[in-house]
């Protein structure tokens, strides 16, 4: 079994050495520990650094492309170079190479396709208050979305089989922890989580403040949910319109059956108005959902074709 651990980074170049002299080069299970570091652009020396400290493969960009770009990239070059097993980790130390066996353990168990590390959140000490209740409240969210049980769903730290990987399609140029994620719960993946000791580090420079944070994690959640889930969105917002359309209707009728039709015509056309926006909501809907049905056979298409090309180049 080969394991390859891909580290995303963007001027890491004083923190990627600690990192890569934590991963252990030796795992009970496996046969070969091999290091794949994505260079986003930096405009230090992460790449001569990462070269000259171990890391056997370097995927390097000539501008910033985003995390989930990264990430992506990083694990198509892991399925190339032949991994049967991706752990990916952050180039600033705050996932201990140490727990890299401990975050295995289930795959190699045959208990999971993917396994993510968690830091306990809600009590992680450098993290401030409101960090805390935000990612403990985003964390629900995204089990409640994706029917999954990981209690800490931005972690970075995760690991996950090649099958896993090739069923893996990130579309969201934020991040690639909530898009994975769901997708693998919604593509019925089996996926664990596992307790992992979380350093504290320099501040995130995927968003300039709290308030981007919660604003792109939103939209990233109610983007991915509405693509596996098109008919429960449309037709949840389909039926607001038409419940408001029917009670300003209603209220019209009451009034008109007193004889009081003065001063209530707004009731009537803004009643007229939802129901139509109501109707053609949930027209769009069955749209939605028949085009989601077409992309579920695209990305098994996809996985397929993948796949194939990864027998052949082996």
């Amino acid at each position: 079994m080969k394991l390859i651990v891909l580290i995303p980074s963007l001027n890491e170049e004083a923190s990627l050495p600690e990192t890569l002299r934590a991963i252990p080069r030796a795992i009970p299970g496996v046969d070969a520990v091999e290091v794949l570091v994505v260079d986003d652009g930096s405009t230090d020396r992460t790449a001569e650094v990462a070269r000259a400290h171990g890391a056997e493969h370097i995927v390097r960009f000539t501008r910033t492309k985003g995390l989930a770009h990264g990430f992506m990239a990083g694990v198509d070059a892991c399925l190339r170079l032949g991994a049967d097993v991706i752990v990916n980790t952050d180039a600033d130390g705050q996932y201990p190479g140490h727990e890299i066996p401990r975050l295995l353990s289930p795959i190699l168990a045959g208990r999971a396709d993917m396994v993510v590390g968690d830091r306990g959140v809600g009590e992680v000490a450098h993290f401030s208050w409101t960090k805390r209740r935000l990612q403990i409240l985003g964390s629900w969210v995204v089990r409640r979305v994706s029917g999954t049980s990981v209690p800490d769903t931005t972690s970075g730290f995760r690991a996950m089989t090649r099958e896993a990987a090739l069923r893996i399609n990130i579309v969201s140029e934020f991040s690639y922890t909530l898009e994975s994620l769901i997708q693998a719960g919604k593509k019925r993946l089996a996926v664990a989580h596992m307790p992992i000791e979380a350093r504290p580090t320099r501040p995130s420079r995927l968003f300039g403040s709290t308030w981007e944070y919660v604003k792109r994690s939103g939209a990233t959640i109610l983007r991915i949910y509405a693509m596996y889930e098109p008919f429960k969105v449309f037709v949840l917002l389909g039926s607001a319109l038409l419940a408001g359309g029917v009670v300003l209707g209603l209220r019209y009728a009451y009034f008109w059956w007193l004889g009081e039709i003065r001063g209530h015509l707004q009731s009537a056309i803004l009643s007229v108005l939802l129901l139509i926006l109501g109707f053609q909501t949930l027209q769009w809907g069955i749209m939605a959902d028949l085009i989601a049905s077409n992309r579920k056979l695209l990305e098994d298409l996809l996985y397929r074709v993948r796949k194939r090309e990864l027998e052949d180049r082996g």
